[in-house]
């Protein structure tokens, strides 16, 4: 039976939510295989009215390889 590691991270774009998220898979796809990810929250920096940064809150399972 495979070890599944648990990462917790906030991943960051400027384009929206959904690249927020791939962007935080991106940056730990190399630590393994990943098998799910569980976003927990969202979350935006505004500034003069408008979106900024999109942020997104997640868990990310992998398994070693």
């Amino acid at each position: 039976m495979p070890l599944v590691k648990i990462i917790e991270l906030i991943g960051t774009s400027d384009k929206s939510w959904e690249d927020a998220v791939q962007q935080g898979i991106e940056k730990v796809a190399s630590e393994g295989k990943i098998t799910g990810v569980d976003v927990i929250g969202f979350k935006a920096v505004v500034e003069e009215n408008k979106i900024v940064e999109y942020r997104a809150h997640m868990k990310v399972a992998l398994v070693k390889e």
